[in-house]
């Protein structure tokens, strides 16, 4: 048997190996507190689960338009209307089996030999993973805690090449939390206008869990004029509905791509079961109370969360402004990421991940999911501070 060279260079996302290192630690009994997997631990509102069932009984079992439904798509676009005041075709909209279909129909779509893809380092690790599949260059621009894990426009425009035919940006970020100010998507819709040949990718599937204020979120999706052509924005229901398991997300493409998107998927996945499509716009046009509720529980786990670790002798955490995870730098504890992960599951029955996990400006770091009870985190929290009072550097030499 001889597989496709390509195979090989297919990477991983760790959190899931962390996870199944954590379920089997818990079924030798072993107690384990999983801050390793980024997803909320809220339920999906019951209205929306309420909405697939009353499909399957109402006979939606069939196949789909491979891009979606249309009054998916359209409650998509009264979305977008109402957050952005942007009013874009449902033509211009591809419902997909979770975010990273978009992702990865995107670097698919720009990603060969010759080629040059930018992403985020640390960043969320498929990026990385897919463009290495690709065969295209792999151009990781750093994320500095300095900064407060955002990127910067100069830093981004400085580092287009010829070759670079797409750019990801992701706010807020996974794994860091950090979120683009809106001066920073302004300078650099702009100055990407002297780079007519690159695409930009923005991954918004945090932009409802910006954590501070009222929430209120730069998207790139105002810029659709700037960028018309060349803007793919992708989101999804996973985090902000906690649809994680449900496998629901939606891409805007440019027209052209657009038709693409929906040709790679009747190629692949053929289309979004029913059921979850309609789950889909009953999230959508329904209550919203859930995703405040999340979004106001994140901001004081949050809290908790940063307040302890730097409290830790040899660590300390900024405050991430999106998502729901902690970047703390561990630095201090002479430990490196991967020995603080492995110490944490293996001694102190704390699942998190290695901040090397997301590139390898992640050094030095590690990535905590504050998606978690009060309880856990605080638990969490005792029992790292008292592995690493106990812990010597030189024995994971």
């Amino acid at each position: 048997m001889q597989i496709a060279a390509r195979m090989s260079r297919l990477g991983s996302e760790s959190a899931f190996e962390v996870l199944a290192r954590a379920k089997a630690l818990e079924a030798q009994g072993k107690s384990i507190i999983n801050l390793g997997i980024g997803q909320p631990d809220f339920p999906t509102p019951p209205h929306v689960v309420e909405a697939a069932i009353k499909a399957l009984r109402d006979g939606h079992h069939g196949y789909t338009p491979a891009n979606g439904i249309l009054p998916l798509r359209e409650a998509v676009c009264a979305e977008i209307a109402g957050r952005y005041k942007v009013n874009v075709s449902p033509d211009r909209i591809v419902i997909v089996p979770g975010g990273k279909v978009t992702m990865a129909t995107a670097i698919e779509m720009f990603g060969e030999p010759g080629a040059e893809i930018m992403y985020p380092d640390p960043g969320f690790p498929i990026y990385e993973s897919l463009v290495n599949y690709t065969g295209a260059k792999l151009a990781g621009y750093p994320l500095l805690e300095k900064n407060g894990f955002a990127f910067r426009a100069e830093d981004l425009l400085a580092r287009i090449t010829p070759q670079t035919r797409l750019l990801i940006v992701n706010s807020p970020a996974n794994p860091t939390g950090g979120v683009a100010p809106a001066s920073e998507v302004k300078k650099l819709v702009e100055g990407l206008q002297r780079f007519p040949h690159v695409t930009i990718m923005a991954d918004e599937i945090y932009s409802r869990l910006v954590l501070d204020g009222d929430g209120t979120y730069a998207s790139f999706i105002p810029y659709l004029d700037q960028l018309a052509d060349r803007l793919i924005i992708l989101e999804g229901w996973s985090k902000t509905y906690a649809m994680t398991g449900w496998r629901l997300g939606w891409g805007l493409w440019p027209s052209r791509l657009a038709e693409l998107a929906t040709k790679l998927a009747i190629n692949t996945h053929s289309c979004v079961n029913a059921p979850t499509q309609f789950a889909g716009i009953a999230a959508l046009t329904g209550p919203q109370d859930a995703v405040e509720e999340m979004r106001l529980a994140f901001r004081r786990r949050r809290d908790l969360c940063v307040a302890g670790l730097n409290k830790i002798p040899g660590m300390s955490c900024i405050k991430p402004e999106g998502a729901f995870y902690a970047f703390p730098n561990i630095t201090g504890t002479g430990l490196n990421a991967r020995q603080m992960q492995d110490g944490l599951l293996e001694q102190a029955g704390v699942a998190t991940i290695a901040g090397t996990s997301f590139g390898s400006h992640g050094e030095g770091y590690i990535r905590l999911s504050f998606a978690a009870s009060d309880q856990a985190i605080s638990e969490a929290l005792e029992r790292i501070a008292t592995f690493l009072s106990q812990v010597k550097p030189k024995q994971w030499a």
